[in-house]
Protein backbone atom coordinates (compact mmCIF):
# COMPACT_ATOMS: atom_id res chain seq x y z
CA UNK A 1 0.00 0.00 0.00
CA UNK A 2 1.38 3.39 -1.05
CA UNK A 3 0.64 6.43 1.13
CA UNK A 4 1.18 10.08 0.21
CA UNK A 5 0.05 13.42 1.61
CA UNK A 6 -1.05 16.21 -0.72
CA UNK A 7 -1.36 19.86 0.29
CA UNK A 8 -3.37 22.16 -1.96
CA UNK A 9 -3.77 25.85 -1.08
CA UNK A 10 -6.63 28.07 -2.22
CA UNK A 11 -7.40 31.82 -1.85
CA UNK A 12 -10.41 31.03 0.35
CA UNK A 13 -11.27 30.54 4.00
CA UNK A 14 -12.23 27.16 5.45
CA UNK A 15 -15.76 28.46 6.12
CA UNK A 16 -16.11 29.64 2.50
CA UNK A 17 -14.86 26.35 1.12
CA UNK A 18 -17.50 24.40 3.03
CA UNK A 19 -20.04 26.02 0.69
CA UNK A 20 -17.82 26.10 -2.38
CA UNK A 21 -16.94 22.43 -2.24
CA UNK A 22 -20.53 21.24 -1.92
CA UNK A 23 -21.50 23.42 -4.87
CA UNK A 24 -18.53 22.35 -7.02
CA UNK A 25 -19.02 18.64 -6.38
CA UNK A 26 -22.74 18.76 -7.15
CA UNK A 27 -22.27 20.72 -10.37
CA UNK A 28 -19.36 18.63 -11.59
CA UNK A 29 -21.08 15.31 -10.86
CA UNK A 30 -24.08 16.40 -12.91
CA UNK A 31 -21.89 17.58 -15.81
CA UNK A 32 -20.09 14.23 -15.90
CA UNK A 33 -23.23 12.06 -15.84
CA UNK A 34 -25.51 10.88 -18.63
CA UNK A 35 -26.42 7.98 -20.88
CA UNK A 36 -26.29 5.40 -18.12
CA UNK A 37 -22.92 6.47 -16.73
CA UNK A 38 -21.76 8.91 -14.12
CA UNK A 39 -22.43 9.42 -10.42
CA UNK A 40 -25.53 7.97 -8.74
CA UNK A 41 -26.22 8.98 -5.14
CA UNK A 42 -27.44 5.97 -3.15
CA UNK A 43 -27.80 7.68 0.23
CA UNK A 44 -27.05 11.05 1.78
CA UNK A 45 -27.92 11.20 5.46
CA UNK A 46 -26.89 12.58 8.83
CA UNK A 47 -24.33 10.57 10.77
CA UNK A 48 -22.94 10.78 14.30
CA UNK A 49 -19.31 9.84 14.96
CA UNK A 50 -18.09 9.13 18.52
CA UNK A 51 -14.91 11.18 17.95
CA UNK A 52 -15.82 13.73 15.27
CA UNK A 53 -19.43 14.44 16.22
CA UNK A 54 -22.30 15.29 13.87
CA UNK A 55 -21.64 14.82 10.17
CA UNK A 56 -22.97 13.55 6.88
CA UNK A 57 -22.64 10.07 5.36
CA UNK A 58 -22.89 9.76 1.59
CA UNK A 59 -22.69 6.64 -0.55
CA UNK A 60 -22.39 6.88 -4.32
CA UNK A 61 -21.95 4.55 -7.25
CA UNK A 62 -19.81 5.80 -10.10
CA UNK A 63 -20.59 4.02 -13.38
CA UNK A 64 -17.81 4.39 -15.93
CA UNK A 65 -17.51 1.23 -18.03
CA UNK A 66 -16.94 3.03 -21.34
CA UNK A 67 -14.27 5.26 -19.76
CA UNK A 68 -11.99 2.40 -18.76
CA UNK A 69 -8.53 2.16 -20.30
CA UNK A 70 -7.98 -0.73 -22.72
CA UNK A 71 -6.01 -2.87 -20.27
CA UNK A 72 -8.87 -2.83 -17.75
CA UNK A 73 -11.60 -3.45 -20.32
CA UNK A 74 -9.91 -6.75 -21.11
CA UNK A 75 -11.17 -8.32 -17.88
CA UNK A 76 -13.87 -5.99 -16.55
CA UNK A 77 -17.54 -7.02 -16.70
CA UNK A 78 -19.73 -5.04 -19.07
CA UNK A 79 -21.47 -3.21 -16.23
CA UNK A 80 -19.62 -2.30 -13.07
CA UNK A 81 -19.24 0.60 -10.70
CA UNK A 82 -16.90 2.23 -8.22
CA UNK A 83 -18.42 2.57 -4.74
CA UNK A 84 -17.63 5.75 -2.84
CA UNK A 85 -18.39 6.09 0.86
CA UNK A 86 -17.71 9.48 2.43
CA UNK A 87 -18.03 10.65 6.01
CA UNK A 88 -18.11 14.44 6.20
CA UNK A 89 -17.25 15.87 9.62
CA UNK A 90 -16.12 19.19 8.23
CA UNK A 91 -13.36 20.31 8.43
CA UNK A 92 -12.34 16.63 8.64
CA UNK A 93 -13.51 13.98 6.18
CA UNK A 94 -12.90 10.35 5.27
CA UNK A 95 -13.55 8.93 1.79
CA UNK A 96 -13.15 5.32 0.67
CA UNK A 97 -13.35 3.79 -2.82
CA UNK A 98 -13.73 0.19 -3.90
CA UNK A 99 -14.44 -1.50 -7.24
CA UNK A 100 -17.33 -3.93 -7.63
CA UNK A 101 -15.36 -6.59 -9.51
CA UNK A 102 -11.82 -6.07 -8.15
CA UNK A 103 -11.65 -6.69 -4.39
CA UNK A 104 -7.88 -6.17 -4.24
CA UNK A 105 -8.20 -2.50 -5.26
CA UNK A 106 -8.95 0.26 -2.71
CA UNK A 107 -8.36 3.96 -2.08
CA UNK A 108 -8.73 5.75 1.26
CA UNK A 109 -8.49 9.54 1.61
CA UNK A 110 -8.40 11.48 4.87
CA UNK A 111 -8.81 15.25 4.50
CA UNK A 112 -8.45 18.15 6.89
CA UNK A 113 -8.89 21.82 6.04
CA UNK A 114 -7.04 24.62 7.85
CA UNK A 115 -6.60 28.38 7.42
CA UNK A 116 -2.88 28.35 6.63
CA UNK A 117 -0.55 27.92 3.65
CA UNK A 118 0.25 24.24 4.22
CA UNK A 119 2.83 24.62 6.99
CA UNK A 120 1.27 22.15 9.46
CA UNK A 121 3.43 19.03 9.37
CA UNK A 122 1.20 17.00 11.70
CA UNK A 123 -2.26 18.12 10.70
CA UNK A 124 -3.83 14.72 11.42
CA UNK A 125 -2.45 14.64 14.96
CA UNK A 126 -0.91 11.18 14.85
CA UNK A 127 2.28 10.22 13.03
CA UNK A 128 3.63 13.00 10.76
CA UNK A 129 3.94 12.05 7.10
CA UNK A 130 7.62 11.62 6.08
CA UNK A 131 8.76 14.71 4.11
CA UNK A 132 9.57 12.58 1.06
CA UNK A 133 5.90 11.52 0.89
CA UNK A 134 4.51 15.09 1.04
CA UNK A 135 3.64 16.91 -2.21
CA UNK A 136 2.55 20.54 -2.51
CA UNK A 137 0.16 21.04 -5.43
CA UNK A 138 -0.15 24.57 -6.85
CA UNK A 139 -3.45 25.35 -8.60
CA UNK A 140 -1.70 28.20 -10.44
CA UNK A 141 1.51 26.69 -11.78
CA UNK A 142 1.18 22.90 -11.76
CA UNK A 143 0.12 21.53 -15.18
CA UNK A 144 -3.17 19.70 -15.73
CA UNK A 145 -4.11 17.39 -18.63
CA UNK A 146 -4.84 19.49 -21.71
CA UNK A 147 -8.28 17.92 -22.13
CA UNK A 148 -9.36 19.42 -18.78
CA UNK A 149 -8.08 22.95 -19.40
CA UNK A 150 -10.61 25.78 -19.66
CA UNK A 151 -9.61 29.42 -19.85
CA UNK A 152 -12.50 30.31 -17.52
CA UNK A 153 -11.01 27.97 -14.90
CA UNK A 154 -7.44 29.27 -15.20
CA UNK A 155 -6.42 30.99 -11.91
CA UNK A 156 -3.95 33.21 -13.81
CA UNK A 157 -6.89 34.69 -15.78
CA UNK A 158 -9.58 34.47 -13.10
CA UNK A 159 -11.11 37.54 -11.50
CA UNK A 160 -13.96 37.40 -8.98
CA UNK A 161 -16.44 40.26 -9.28
CA UNK A 162 -18.02 39.37 -5.91
CA UNK A 163 -14.85 39.18 -3.82
CA UNK A 164 -12.32 41.17 -5.85
CA UNK A 165 -9.86 38.27 -5.73
CA UNK A 166 -7.69 37.17 -8.61
CA UNK A 167 -5.90 36.69 -10.80
CA UNK A 168 -3.28 34.67 -8.92
CA UNK A 169 0.36 35.49 -9.51
CA UNK A 170 3.64 33.66 -8.95
CA UNK A 171 4.40 33.28 -5.24
CA UNK A 172 0.76 33.87 -4.25
CA UNK A 173 0.87 31.25 -1.49
CA UNK A 174 3.44 33.29 0.46
CA UNK A 175 1.36 36.41 1.04
CA UNK A 176 -2.22 36.00 -0.22
CA UNK A 177 -5.04 36.75 2.21
CA UNK A 178 -7.22 34.82 2.76
CA UNK A 179 -5.54 31.46 2.26
CA UNK A 180 -6.43 27.94 3.31
CA UNK A 181 -4.97 24.50 2.74
CA UNK A 182 -6.61 21.18 1.88
CA UNK A 183 -4.49 18.44 3.46
CA UNK A 184 -5.16 15.01 1.95
CA UNK A 185 -3.59 11.77 3.17
CA UNK A 186 -4.11 9.23 0.39
CA UNK A 187 -3.58 5.48 0.65
CA UNK A 188 -4.07 3.32 -2.42
CA UNK A 189 -3.68 -0.41 -2.82
CA UNK A 190 -3.69 -2.66 -5.88
CA UNK A 191 -2.47 -6.04 -4.67
CA UNK A 192 -1.57 -7.74 -7.92
CA UNK A 193 1.99 -9.03 -8.06
CA UNK A 194 3.94 -7.51 -10.93
CA UNK A 195 1.47 -4.64 -11.29
CA UNK A 196 1.23 -3.26 -7.76
CA UNK A 197 4.02 -0.67 -7.67
CA UNK A 198 3.60 0.84 -11.14
CA UNK A 199 -0.19 0.86 -10.87
CA UNK A 200 -0.22 2.50 -7.42
CA UNK A 201 2.30 5.10 -8.64
CA UNK A 202 0.14 5.88 -11.62
CA UNK A 203 -3.03 6.06 -9.53
CA UNK A 204 -1.34 8.72 -7.40
CA UNK A 205 -0.43 10.67 -10.54
CA UNK A 206 -4.06 10.52 -11.65
CA UNK A 207 -5.21 11.67 -8.20
CA UNK A 208 -2.91 14.68 -8.42
CA UNK A 209 -4.50 15.71 -11.73
CA UNK A 210 -8.02 15.29 -10.32
CA UNK A 211 -7.23 17.29 -7.19
CA UNK A 212 -5.73 20.13 -9.21
CA UNK A 213 -8.72 20.38 -11.55
CA UNK A 214 -11.27 20.16 -8.72
CA UNK A 215 -9.64 22.82 -6.56
CA UNK A 216 -9.19 25.13 -9.57
CA UNK A 217 -12.93 24.82 -10.25
CA UNK A 218 -13.90 25.53 -6.63
CA UNK A 219 -11.91 28.77 -6.76
CA UNK A 220 -12.83 30.01 -10.23
CA UNK A 221 -16.55 29.24 -9.79
CA UNK A 222 -16.65 31.38 -6.64
CA UNK A 223 -19.05 33.96 -8.08
CA UNK A 224 -21.61 31.18 -8.58
CA UNK A 225 -21.63 30.05 -4.94
CA UNK A 226 -20.24 32.87 -2.79
CA UNK A 227 -22.90 34.24 -0.45
CA UNK A 228 -25.01 31.07 -0.37
CA UNK A 229 -25.99 29.76 3.06
CA UNK A 230 -25.44 26.13 4.04
CA UNK A 231 -29.18 25.52 3.73
CA UNK A 232 -29.22 27.07 0.26
CA UNK A 233 -26.30 25.02 -1.00
CA UNK A 234 -27.86 21.85 0.50
CA UNK A 235 -31.03 22.64 -1.45
CA UNK A 236 -28.94 23.09 -4.60
CA UNK A 237 -27.18 19.82 -3.81
CA UNK A 238 -30.51 17.98 -3.52
CA UNK A 239 -31.78 19.43 -6.82
CA UNK A 240 -28.57 18.48 -8.64
CA UNK A 241 -28.58 15.03 -7.00
CA UNK A 242 -32.02 14.29 -8.45
CA UNK A 243 -30.98 15.62 -11.85
CA UNK A 244 -27.73 13.62 -11.78
CA UNK A 245 -29.47 10.35 -10.82
CA UNK A 246 -31.95 10.88 -13.65
CA UNK A 247 -29.12 11.38 -16.14
CA UNK A 248 -27.34 8.23 -14.95
CA UNK A 249 -30.52 6.19 -15.38
CA UNK A 250 -31.09 7.47 -18.92
CA UNK A 251 -30.11 5.34 -21.92
CA UNK A 252 -30.58 7.42 -25.09
CA UNK A 253 -29.16 4.81 -27.44
CA UNK A 254 -31.72 2.17 -26.38
CA UNK A 255 -29.12 -0.53 -26.97
CA UNK A 256 -29.79 -2.40 -23.75
CA UNK A 257 -31.76 -2.40 -20.52
CA UNK A 258 -32.19 0.99 -18.83
CA UNK A 259 -29.78 1.77 -16.04
CA UNK A 260 -32.56 1.66 -13.44
CA UNK A 261 -33.03 -2.07 -14.11
CA UNK A 262 -29.35 -2.99 -14.28
CA UNK A 263 -28.76 -6.64 -13.47
CA UNK A 264 -27.05 -7.25 -10.16
CA UNK A 265 -23.58 -8.70 -10.70
CA UNK A 266 -21.95 -10.85 -8.06
CA UNK A 267 -18.97 -11.58 -10.30
CA UNK A 268 -15.61 -10.57 -8.92
CA UNK A 269 -12.06 -11.17 -10.08
CA UNK A 270 -9.30 -11.93 -7.62
CA UNK A 271 -5.86 -12.16 -9.16
CA UNK A 272 -2.55 -12.11 -7.37
CA UNK A 273 0.09 -12.17 -10.07
CA UNK A 274 0.90 -11.01 -13.57
CA UNK A 275 0.64 -14.54 -14.99
CA UNK A 276 -3.03 -14.74 -14.01
CA UNK A 277 -3.71 -11.47 -15.78
CA UNK A 278 -1.91 -12.69 -18.91
CA UNK A 279 -4.26 -15.69 -19.04
CA UNK A 280 -7.10 -13.19 -19.33
CA UNK A 281 -5.36 -11.40 -22.18
CA UNK A 282 -3.88 -8.60 -20.09
CA UNK A 283 -0.19 -8.36 -20.85
CA UNK A 284 0.72 -4.84 -19.77
CA UNK A 285 -0.61 -1.75 -18.06
CA UNK A 286 -0.69 1.07 -20.58
CA UNK A 287 0.50 4.04 -18.54
CA UNK A 288 -0.76 6.48 -21.16
CA UNK A 289 -4.32 5.72 -20.05
CA UNK A 290 -5.54 6.71 -16.62
CA UNK A 291 -7.26 4.00 -14.56
CA UNK A 292 -9.20 6.78 -12.81
CA UNK A 293 -11.56 8.75 -15.03
CA UNK A 294 -12.01 12.38 -14.01
CA UNK A 295 -15.44 11.77 -12.52
CA UNK A 296 -13.95 9.38 -9.96
CA UNK A 297 -12.59 11.04 -6.77
CA UNK A 298 -14.12 14.30 -7.88
CA UNK A 299 -17.57 13.43 -6.60
CA UNK A 300 -16.71 13.20 -2.93
CA UNK A 301 -18.82 15.39 -0.64
CA UNK A 302 -15.94 16.34 1.54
Amino acid sequence: MLMKEYRICMPLTVDEYRIGQLYMISKHSCEQSGGGEGVEVMRNEADMHPQHGQGQLTEKRIYLSSKLPAWARAFAPRFFYVTEKAWNFYPYTITEYSVSFLPKFSIRIETRFENNNGDNDNVFGDTPTPPENVSFLDILSDPIPERHYKESEDPSRWMSSKTGRGPLEKGWRDDHKPIMCSYKRVQCSFEVYGFQTKTEDFIHKSIQDILLVGHRQAVTWIDEWHGLSLDEVREYEQTMQEKTNSKVKSNPCNTGPPAASRPVFSRSISVTDERSLKKMGVTTVDMSESPLPHSCLHSTPE
